[in-house]
C-alpha cells in the first residue's frame, strides 16, 4: 500500500492558489467505491449476525423476515414464534443499533479531531471527554440519588454533562492562553489528569458502587433500549452529518491554519464548530455505552490509509466502518459471556491496527 502524504502549509508570505491548496490533499484513486461496497456489506452482515446470534439463536431466515416485517413492511413467506420476535425486535435490535450509533459517533469524532488537530494519534477522548464522562458517572454512583427518566439514569445524564463540561473547560482555558492546537492538546492533557484524580477519589468513596463504575469505564450495551436509542441517536447522527457537511473546512485545516485562511476558511469559527460537534457526538455516545476505546482511533486510520486524507471520503467511510466494528465487537462480547465491549475493541483493535501499519510500511503523514 503506498504511502499517503498531506502537503504541509506554505511558508510565511506565500499565497497558494485555491486550486493548488485543494490539490495538496491527495490519495490513491479508484478505491472509495470498493471500500464503500465492502463497508455496506460488513454493516448488513453485522446487523443480521448481531440480531440473530446470542444465548438463544434465531435462524437467519426468521431474523431477516422479522426485520423485514418491522422495518420495511415486507411479509416474507417465513413464519416465526412470538418469542423469536421479542428477542429480535425488542431485545437485540435496539442493542445492535445502539452499538452502530456509538460506532458512528466515535469514528466521525475521531476523524474530525485527527484532522482538526493535525495529529494522527488524536481520538474522541483527546480533550478530556472520557475523563469528564467517567467522573460524571462516578459522581452519579456516589451520590445517593436514584432516578430514571425515559430509561436514562443519573449515570447517563452526568456522564453526558461531564463529557461536554470537560471539553468546554479545555477550550476556554486554551483560549485564555492564546494558543493554537498545541495549547489545546496540552490543556486537554492537564484537565484529563485533574479529572482522573477526581475519578480516583470518587472510586475510593464509592464503596459497593465500585463495580458499577468499572462497568461504565469498560463500556457495554447491556442496558440498551429503544428509548435510550431514541435519546442518543439524534444527537450523534445530527452531529455526524453536520461534521460531514464541513468537510471542506476540515480539508483546509489539514493543510495548516495559514493555508486554510488563504483558501477562505474562517479558522477560528470552524474550529469552534467542529470541536463542538465532535464533542457532542462523543458525549452522546459515551453516555449510553460507557468508555469504549480504539474505535475512534482505528476506523479513521484504516479509511485514511485506503483512500487518503480527503475528509469528504474519510468522514462517511469512517462512520460506516465504525458502525460495523462496534456492532461486531458487541456481538463478540455477548458470545463470550457479556464481557465488556472495551476489552474486545482493545484486544481485536490493537493487533489489527498494527497489522495495517505494517502492511503500509511507513504509514502516512498528516
Amino acid at each position: 500500500m503506498p504511502r499517503l502524504r498531506l502537503a504541509t502549509a506554505p511558508a510565511a508570505g506565500s499565497v497558494p492558489a485555491a486550486g493548488r491548496g485543494r490539490a495538496a490533499i491527495r490519495g490513491p484513486g479508484g478505491r472509495p467505491l470498493i471500500l464503500l461496497a465492502i463497508g455496506l456489506v460488513a454493516l448488513v452482515v453485522a446487523l443480521i449476525a448481531g440480531v440473530a446470534a446470542g444465548s438463544v439463536a434465531v435462524p437467519p431466515g426468521q431474523t431477516i423476515a422479522i426485520l423485514g416485517h418491522h422495518l420495511l413492511g415486507l411479509d416474507l413467506p417465513v413464519t416465526w414464534t412470538p418469542a423469536q420476535e421479542t428477542i429480535v425486535f425488542d431485545l437485540r435490535l435496539p442493542r445492535v443499533l445502539t452499538a452502530m450509533t456509538v460506532g458512528v459517533g466515535l469514528a466521525v469524532a475521531g476523524a474530525a479531531f485527527q484532522g482538526l488537530l493535525r495529529n494522527p494519534l488524536a481520538d474522541p477522548y483527546v480533550l478530556g471527554t472520557a475523563s469528564g464522562a467517567a467522573l460524571g458517572a462516578a459522581i452519579a454512583v456516589v451520590v445517593p440519588v436514584r432516578t430514571l427518566i425515559l430509561e436514562f439514569g443519573l449515570v447517563n445524564v452526568l456522564a453526558f454533562v461531564g463529557a461536554l463540561g470537560a471539553v468546554a473547560v479545555v477550550y476556554r482555558l486554551s483560549r485564555i492562553q492564546h494558543g493554537g492546537t498545541t495549547s489545546l492538546l496540552l490543556t486537554g492533557y492537564a484537565i484529563s489528569s485533574l479529572l482522573a484524580a477526581g475519578l480516583a477519589m470518587a472510586m475510593y468513596l464509592s464503596g459497593a458502587g465500585l463495580r458499577q463504575i468499572f462497568t461504565y469505564l469498560l463500556g457495554g450495551f447491556e442496558s440498551s433500549s429503544w428509548l435510550r436509542l431514541a435519546g442518543a441517536a439524534p444527537l450523534v447522527l445530527v452531529a455526524a452529518v453536520l461534521i460531514g457537511l464541513r468537510a471542506r473546512a476540515l480539508n483546509g485545516m489539514l493543510l495548516g491554519e495559514e493555508a486554510a485562511q488563504h483558501l477562505g476558511v474562517d479558522v477560528r469559527r470552524e474550529r469552534v464548530i467542529l470541536l463542538s460537534l465532535a464533542s457532542l457526538a462523543t458525549a452522546a455516545s459515551v453516555a449510553v455505552s460507557g468508555l469504549v476505546g480504539f474505535v475512534g482511533l482505528v476506523a479513521p486510520h484504516v479509511v485514511r490509509l485506503a483512500v487518503g486524507p480527503n475528509a469528504r471520503l474519510v468522514l462517511p467511510l469512517s462512520a460506516l466502518f465504525g458502525a460495523s466494528l462496534m456492532a461486531g465487537a458487541d456481538l463478540a462480547a455477548r458470545l463470550l459471556g457479556e464481557i465488556p465491549v472495551g476489552v474486545i475493541t482493545a484486544v481485536l483493535g490493537a493487533p489489527f491496527f498494527l497489522a495495517i501499519l505494517r502492511a503500509a510500511q511507513r504509514g502516512y503523514d498528516l
